[in-house]
């Protein structure tokens, strides 16, 4: 089998890639190893970006989403400095849950990916396979990409590969040459519980930022049907340092820490803490080379502050699209021509990521994320600012004026 595009992975990143394709009117095959719907460990929060992107897909998506029973519609997020001081942040400065149409939300991956899925099937331009296992890939010398399973019989030939199959990708690694980095690479785990009291009553995310778990953070996300996901996230570098064992860490800080004791004292854990990884776009790594582009956590794109990475996924799936209808156009699937993905991608991300890279850094210095989270409370600018990395409003034009600097440091 042949084809000009063939999409790995059908999760956000690959699926977005698929849909924006089959609405310039080019086909393509999607291949995932799994079966949907599939859980996929994760925080399940999806940002004001990812409803953008959901709306770039098709105007009518973020309607339906809100309409599914699968989500539920979050209205902001409460940080909770070393200190204990809970700084509250609303996506919107003003908002009524009654009327107005949510700038985040949470749902389960297993639902959301799925939802996407969904508009993926409907599509006679993408032809989307299941329970497709790639093992091995080969570059042939006239540039094309062979792509074989574990017996070593070929799946397809393709003039064009996008390479959207997660954080383990081996093609990332081996041919992309990202390899692991602990500075600039996460581990997580993530459980869901029900019965966790103390929710914000408009959905409210939570980052606990726990002095003595520094640099790591724990998250309590609020889900449909009285259910929550609940985890936490630290440097490798710093779990392999400071000997830290994630699992027992969580249980004890859930069980013991003031804030949260009384608030899981009854909860219920539902199944297995699972563990992933998290490649980080804190180091601006290549995204593209001959004849391939690499999008979403293949490409280590996810935000190094939130651990966000839905949204920048969808954000290379759009661009990959592009990239890839330019690339046919042209008949060029150079490295040197496929640069140009690179560009548009951090273009869009690379300020963005900068400043989660400098937000993340404050977790190493206890008292200045203090001091910051004690500003942003009387610091209109500063709490916008915040609120906005989670937001997809563009924050290259503001960072680059001196004006924007000088109300942080004036506090207005």
């Amino acid at each position: 089998m042949t084809t000009d595009i063939c999409i790995l992975g059908a999760g956000p990143g690959g699926a977005t890639a698929a849909l924006h394709l089959a609405n310039a009117g080019y086909r393509c095959l999607l291949l995932d190893r799994a079966s949907f719907p599939r859980d996929k460990v994760c925080g399940d929060a999806l940002s004001g970006k990812v409803i953008n992107e959901l709306r770039r897909i098709g105007e009518e998506l973020p309607a339906r989403l809100n309409a599914e029973p699968i989500q539920l519609p979050s209205w902001g997020i409460d940080f909770y400095a070393p200190n204990g001081r809970r700084l509250a942040v609303p996506f919107k400065p003003k908002y009524n849950p009654a009327t107005d149409q949510a700038a985040g939300h949470i749902s389960k991956r297993l639902h959301f990916d799925n939802f996407l899925i969904e508009e993926v099937r409907q599509r006679p331009e993408i032809n989307f396979r299941e329970n497709v296992d790639v093992a091995r890939h080969e570059q042939l010398p006239d540039g094309r990409w062979r792509l074989l399973d574990a017996g070593g019989q070929e799946i397809v030939v393709a003039r064009l590969l996008l390479v959207a199959n997660g954080a383990q990708s081996s093609f990332a690694r081996q041919i992309g040459g990202h390899e692991l980095e602990p500075a600039h690479h996460c581990a997580g785990l993530r459980a869901y519980y029900r019965g966790v009291t103390g929710l914000h009553p408009d959905n409210f995310i939570e980052l606990h930022f726990i002095k003595d778990f520094l640099p790591g953070y724990l998250w309590v996300f609020p889900l449909p049907n009285g259910e929550a996901n609940v985890g936490v996230g630290m440097l490798t570098e710093a779990v392999s340092k400071k000997k830290v064992k994630l699992r027992e860490r969580l249980e004890e800080m859930l069980l013991t820490h003031p804030a949260l004791k009384d608030r899981f004292a009854n909860a219920e854990r539902l199944g297995p803490v699972r563990g992933f990884g998290l490649p980080l776009g804190s180091r601006r790594r290549p995204l593209s080379g001959p004849a391939y582009l690499l999008l979403g956590d293949a490409g280590s794109l996810i935000d190094p502050f939130s651990g966000e990475g839905i949204s920048h996924a969808m954000v290379s799936g759009r661009h990959a699209a592009d990239w890839a209808g330019r690339a046919l156009a042209a008949q060029d699937f150079t490295a040197d021509f496929l640069k140009g993905y690179d560009a548009a991608v951090y273009n869009r991300l690379w300020q963005e990521l900068r400043l989660s890279r400098g937000m993340q850094r404050l977790l190493n210095y206890p008292w200045l994320f203090n001091f910051v989270a004690n500003r942003a409370a009387n610091n209109p600018t500063l709490a916008e600012t915040i609120s906005n990395m989670f937001l997809d409003l563009d924050l290259r034009e503001r960072l680059r004026k001196p004006s924007f600097y000088a109300k942080l440091l004036l506090g207005r």
